[in-house]
Formats: C-alpha cells, sequence, structure tokens
C-alpha cells in the first residue's frame, strides 16, 4: 500500500458503525489525504469501551532498521511486532479510501500515477486493522521536530502479490 489513504466520513457515521463511546478528536474535518506522520482519527478499546483519538501515522521502526516510522506492518512473525500485536495496542483506522502507485509509469509524464481505491464509487466508511503505542521520542522534521510523548500506529498489512 501507498502511504496515502483518506478518511472524509463524519464523526458520526465513524461512532455509530465502530460503537465508540468516547471520543478525544475535537473537530474532525474531512481529510482526503493522510500521510505519514500526519495524526488522524484511531479506534482503540479503553477498557470495557471504545474510543477515537487522534494519533500520528507510523510505528518506530526495528532498532537495526532505523531510518523512518513504519506505517505498513508485513512481517507480524519479527520478534520487534510481538508486544503490539496483543489485544491492548490493537485499533482501527477508518478510512474512505487509499492510493497505490500505478504498475507503470504514465508515457506522458514519465511517472507513475497515484490511483485510489475504494469499496465502491460512494467511498463508504471501512477500517484497516492496526496496532498503536505511545512513542516518546521526537517525531516531525528535523529542523523543527515536535517532542513526544506521541500516539502512534500503523497498519497490518500484506504483501501484495506482485511483490512475491
Amino acid at each position: 500500500m501507498c502511504n496515502l489513504y483518506s478518511i472524509t466520513t463524519n464523526q458520526a457515521a465513524i461512532i455509530a458503525l465502530f460503537r465508540v463511546m468516547n471520543r478525544y478528536v475535537g473537530n474532525l474535518p474531512p481529510m482526503p489525504g493522510v500521510f505519514p506522520d500526519y495524526p488522524a482519527p484511531v479506534v482503540r478499546n479503553a477498557g470495557a469501551e471504545r474510543e477515537m483519538v487522534m494519533m500520528r501515522w507510523g510505528m518506530p521502526p526495528p532498532p537495526r532498521a532505523g531510518g523512518n516510522p513504519v506505517t505498513n506492518i508485513r512481517n507480524t512473525t519479527s520478534p520487534h511486532w510481538r508486544g503490539w500485536l496483543k489485544p491492548e495496542n490493537r485499533c482501527l483506522v477508518p478510512a474512505n479510501s487509499f492510493a497505490e502507485y500505478a504498475p507503470e509509469p504514465n508515457p506522458a509524464t514519465g511517472k507513475k500515477d497515484v490511483v485510489w481505491f475504494a469499496l465502491n464509487d460512494d467511498r463508504p466508511l471501512f477500517a484497516f486493522g492496526g496496532i498503536w503505542t505511545e512513542f516518546k521520542g521526537d517525531r516531525g522534521i528535523k529542523s523543527k521536530p515536535a517532542p513526544g510523548p506521541h500516539l502512534v500506529y500503523g497498519f497490518l498489512t500484506h504483501h501484495a502479490e506482485r511483490d512475491r
């Protein structure tokens, strides 16, 4: 999956579909483009209830890998992810569509086009399964880091058939 999705459904629809009891997202405007490290609404368990909170997209990478936060977690057998796969760290990430790059470059531009996918043309609400944690380090750009702690999440995905 490309590192881009949208959530344009209103809070009432998210609350109804996912049976959210508490919400801590403030005013939730449509988000036609959610990129890595952007804050977005996430639904998680809070005791016997569900709550919706804003989190930043991207989990801490494995220490040896370093680099950028991980948005799409494919290898759930890795020891790095094992602690976050427990029920208390699972979450749902509401979305209306997600993007992938086209497999071949556009002949007119020489670049791969962004192609959007949704459940149907009405772009109904759905959710990605994910995991979340609290990250105590800095996030954001190096010239203007945002000090932690931050609530962060990542999608649980699978390798695309073409990647196998």
